[in-house]
């Protein structure tokens, strides 16, 4: 195995398309290759296809080669493309290799089934499912997946792993595992913040050192997220508070109302937007009539703010 990209580098904004269906349930590939595209016209940093709001949990393999491949096609080599992969573990191997083979350039490591496991039996996980193909892989600790700073190091240490992102929103969990990390760990390393509608969280993952993050209202509103990217990096802390306090803090609170919403708003105003990529699958459910009107409301006034 050659592993010639592993030191691959990311930077800007984080695409996670989502994955379009048809009204019959079937995935619309022309849809996704339409919708891949005009993300990839904004210049997002990566798009991380068939992951958390790609509806990973809810696509069969053959679905998800699919996936990949549309994806890879559709970004045409300006940005790096990575896939989900995860599950029981026979699956998340063989879930890397399609990846692989479907032209994808590196893994994002979603967690195992949902079981408990101590954190050498994680680490085992992940070095398993890195073993079965040459891509980059970036390991994503989020519900039962749950590391300590020792086992983030072994985790790190693997020759294929190039990240880490957090999805629980420890920081001081978060911040021990960066230390421990970048003291022990010596060659090119990524942090990245993956909780839900991350814009919320940004200044406090700067705060310890993790800048990239995962941007859900890329999706639907590529200029907001770019705009609020801007103004978080050129150091606009009062811009940077506007949309937090104007535009993203009314989306999470409308995102909590109701499980899954995460991902089923984020497909919601893709439509709103003018790309019909159908319906979300069992076990998520649409937004209601109500909650699409009040995100239609709260997306207006993000575009005001530009």
């Amino acid at each position: 195995m050659t592993r010639v990209r592993s030191h691959m580098q990311l930077d800007g904004v984080l695409f996670f398309p989502v994955t379009p269906f048809t009204g019959t349930g079937e995935l619309a590939e022309g849809v996704l290759a339409e919708h891949v595209k005009h993300g990839v016209d904004a210049g997002p940093g990566g798009v991380f296809a068939a992951c958390g709001t790609g509806e990973f949990h809810a696509l069969e393999p053959e679905e998800y080669e699919r996936v990949v491949r549309v994806a890879v096609e559709a970004t045409a080599g300006k940005a790096p493309v990575f896939a989900g992969a995860g599950g029981p573990l026979p699956l998340a191997r063989r879930y890397a290799a399609i990846a692989q083979r479907a032209g994808a350039d590196g893994v994002l490591l979603l967690p195992p089934y949902l079981v408990g496991s101590p954190p050498d039996g994680l680490v085992d996980y992940v070095e398993q499912v890195a073993s079965a193909s040459d891509l980059p892989l970036i390991v994503y600790q989020r519900n039962n997946a749950v590391f300590t700073p020792e086992s983030a190091v072994r985790a790190a240490n693997l020759p294929t792993v190039v990240g880490f992102k957090d999805g629980l929103g420890d920081l001081d969990q978060m911040q021990r595992i960066v230390l421990a990390v970048r003291g022990a760990v010596h060659k090119p390393f990524q942090f990245f913040n993956g909780l839900p509608t991350a814009e919320m969280t940004v200044p406090a993952y700067r705060g310890i050192g993790v800048e990239l993050y995962s941007s859900a209202v890329f999706c639907f509103a590529p200029q907001i997220s770019l705009a609020f990217y801007d103004a978080v990096t050129t150091g606009n802390t009062s811009q940077v508070n506007t949309f937090l306090s104007e535009f993203f803090r009314p989306l999470v609170e409308l995102r909590d109302s109701v499980p899954g919403y995460a991902v089923s708003l984020v497909k919601a105003g893709v439509r709103l937007r003018g790309l019909e990529v159908g319906s979300v699958r069992a076990p998520l459910v649409d937004p209601s009539p109500e909650h699409v009107r009040e995100l239609d409301r709260i997306i207006a006034k993000g575009l005001e703010l530009l």
